[in-house]
């Protein structure tokens, strides 16, 4: 039965409750794209690592009894409007990566990829709903601090992985219960992307990506990510994919038996050379000056160049850490990216920093 949440029922201080939970970015060390199906979606075939570039999310209970609203700068008291059938309010304050230079309070959504909303269309919003929806909790108020680190439109999931955070945050917030399995199902609807940022490490992601599957993978593996001016919108370059795929015959996803036999090893080299990206020259079409940048990294000694996921930034693979700092310090010498990240992999996945479930970082239920 659908119930008023009364308020977390564990805090930090005298009634405000805050929960941080920290989620990784991600690389597609495969990515197979099957053609276009008639729901829309395509089939993939894709490996994806998790890697130390993070984004910190933070829930700060704003109900009525926390006497910590005022203080956080928490909205008023919501009109019936505001709140929405489900009674259910959250703000967004965005810092870092993506962060709107001109947001002057709540904020609606922007048509600019490369800044993250801050009004319903953000996608950590949409998870909090889904959250109260799935536990009954049919009125709360809840103010979100996101720390970007990940870039922004950048084909690293930085999108999914907030939307993981907040899964992870509002169930321990709100002490719904809610276990992994169930919160991985939440994930699936709100992308095809998010259910990975929940379990990080390596997997094996088959249908729309959403199914995981957990993949061997021996050793660590140091990248470095050239981060490129804006963002390239998914959807647009999955429709560069549709048309330049057009008239060809595309029976389905290429397999990425020769990455998940190069993770088996450890070797880095190994690695590199069997690094797939099916829609790498879509998003080349979208955006040539990624070529340069690509070449570039081969030639400064990258043992793998490969546009990630959607694009437009390049991850490289380093044979080792020192090899990617080297790396990395090149590239930013030679003034191909806006900026340049050096990142390890793999990482693990959403888990709470702060708050109720801190001390065995797990959150979620049983």
């Amino acid at each position: 039965m659908p119930r008023s949440h009364p308020g977390p029922r564990h805090g930090a201080g005298a009634g405000t409750v805050a929960v941080t939970v920290r989620a990784p970015a991600k690389v597609n060390l495969h990515l197979g794209v099957g053609p276009l199906r008639p729901d829309g979606y395509h089939d993939v075939i894709t490996v994806l690592q998790a890697v130390s570039l993070f984004d910190d999310l933070t829930a700060t209970s704003l109900t009525a009894t926390s006497p910590g609203a005022e203080a956080l700068g928490g909205p008023p008291a919501a009109t019936p409007d505001e709140a929405g059938d489900e009674g259910i309010v959250v703000t967004v304050e965005v810092s870092g990566e993506g962060a709107d230079p001109t947001a002057q309070g709540p904020a609606t959504t922007t048509p600019d990829v490369s800044i993250v909303p801050t009004g319903r269309d953000n996608i950590a919003v949409r998870a909090a709903h889904l959250v109260a929806e799935a536990a009954g909790i049919t009125s709360e108020r809840v103010h979100l601090t996101l720390a970007k680190g990940i870039p922004v439109a950048a084909g690293m999931a930085g999108g999914s992985a907030d939307a993981a955070a907040a899964l992870v945050a509002f169930d321990a917030l709100w002490q719904t219960g809610l276990d992994r399995a169930a919160l991985a199902g939440l994930a699936a609807r709100l992308g095809s992307d998010v259910p990975f940022p929940l379990t990080g490490g390596t997997a094996l992601g088959t249908g729309r990506g959403e199914q995981l599957t957990d993949v061997l993978a021996t050793g660590d593996y140091h990248w470095v990510f050239a981060l490129a001016d804006g963002g390239l919108s998914t959807p647009a370059v999955y429709a560069e994919f549709d048309r330049l795929s057009e008239g060809r015959l595309h029976a389905g996803p290429t397999p990425a038996d020769d990455v998940l036999a190069a993770l088996r090893t450890g070797d880095p080299v190994q690695l590199g050379a069997a690094l797939v990206n099916d829609l790498q020259p879509a998003a080349l079409r979208l955006r040539p000056a990624l070529r340069r940048v690509l070449e570039t990294g081969r030639e400064l000694g990258a043992v793998g160049a490969i546009v990630s996921g959607s694009g437009p930034t390049c991850a490289f693979l380093a044979t080792g850490a020192t090899a990617s700092v080297e790396l990395a310090a090149s590239l930013a010498g030679m003034g191909v990216a806006r900026a340049v990240r050096c990142a390890c992999g793999p990482a693990a996945g959403a888990r709470v920093l702060e708050g109720p479930d801190s001390a065995d970082g797990s959150g979620g239920g049983p």
